[in-house]
C-alpha cells in the first residue's frame, strides 16, 4: 500500500478552533462565518487588510481565510506580514483570472487556495485537510531518519544537519512522505491526494511551488539535492552518498 502522510488516524474537528475570515464581499464573509460556525468553531471577520492585521495580532488564530483582493493591504501583502513572524495555516481565496497571485500566494507561504465561486463543502474539507497535517504534532511519537535529515513527527520539527527548517504544515507534510519513502517516484497527483481526502481538479501545479519552497528552504541548509525531478512524472526523495 503506497504510504498516507499522516500513518495514523486523526479525525479533525473544528469545534473550538478560531478561523479569521478575510473577505472585503460582507455577504460572502458572513456565508463563510456561518459555516464555520455550523461546525461549531469561532469564526472572526475582516473586511480589508488592515482589519486583518489587527485581528492576526488580536487574537489567537488556528487559520486565516484570505481573499486576495481586498483594500487597503491586499491579500498578498496581508501574508507577507504573518508569514514574517508566524506559520499559522492560510488558505487564499482567489479568482479565476489572479493565476500569478495564485502562485506568489503559494511562494511566499500560503498552505492552498481555493478558487471563486467555491462550494462551502470544498472550503470546509480543505480547511480540515490542512489541520489534519498539523494534528501530527499531537499524535505518536515518530522519527524519519535519512542521512543528515531528521523529521519528527511529534513535534511538528524537521532538521537538516541540526539546523531547524522553516516548514509549513503543507511543506512539512510533503518532505515527511517522500522522506519515507527514499527513492519512490510521486507524480504530483499522487501527492495532491495524499494531502487531502478530497480531490479537486487544477491543483496539481500547487505541488511544484511547494516542493520549489521546500527545496529553497533545503538549500539554504546546503539540502537542496534531496528532492530530484523526475521528468515527466514528478518527483522523488534521494539520499546521495556525500549528503
Amino acid at each position: 500500500m503506497p504510504p498516507h502522510p499522516i500513518p495514523y488516524k486523526i479525525e479533525v474537528m473544528l469545534q473550538n478552533k478560531t478561523i479569521l475570515v478575510v473577505e472585503d464581499e460582507k455577504k460572502i464573509a458572513k456565508a463563510i462565518a456561518a459555516y464555520l460556525e455550523a461546525e461549531n468553531c469561532r469564526a472572526i471577520c475582516a473586511f480589508n487588510g488592515e482589519q486583518a492585521i489587527e485581528s492576526f495580532k488580536n487574537d489567537s488564530v488556528d487559520l486565516i481565510i484570505l481573499d486576495i483582493m481586498i483594500p487597503k493591504l491586499n491579500g498578498i501583502e496581508v501574508l507577507k506580514k504573518v508569514r514574517a513572524g508566524s506559520d499559522v495555516p492560510v488558505v487564499m481565496l482567489t479568482a479565476k483570472s489572479e493565476e500569478v497571485d495564485k502562485v506568489l500566494g503559494l511562494e511566499l507561504g500560503a498552505d492552498d487556495y481555493v478558487t471563486k465561486p467555491f462550494s462551502p463543502r470544498e472550503l470546509i474539507a480543505r480547511i480540515k485537510a490542512i489541520l489534519r497535517r498539523r494534528a501530527g504534532q499531537s499524535a505518536p511519537d515518530q522519527e524519519i531518519k535519512q542521512g543528515p535529515l531528521v523529521i519528527n513527527v511529534a513535534r511538528h520539527e524537521a532538521k537538516y544537519d541540526g539546523k531547524l527548517l522553516s516548514l509549513t504544515a503543507t511543506e512539512f507534510e510533503l518532505l515527511s512522505v517522500m522522506a519515507k519513502s527514499p527513492g519512490r517516484v510521486f507524480s504530483r497527483l499522487q501527492l495532491l491526494k495524499m494531502l487531502q481526502e478530497d480531490f479537486y481538479e487544477g491543483y496539481e501545479r500547487t505541488i511544484d511551488v511547494h516542493i520549489k519552497n521546500i527545496r529553497h528552504k533545503l538549500e539554504n541548509n546546503d539540502g537542496s539535492n534531496l528532492i530530484k525531478t523526475v521528468h515527466g512524472v514528478g518527483y522523488k526523495f534521494e539520499v546521495d552518498d556525500e549528503a
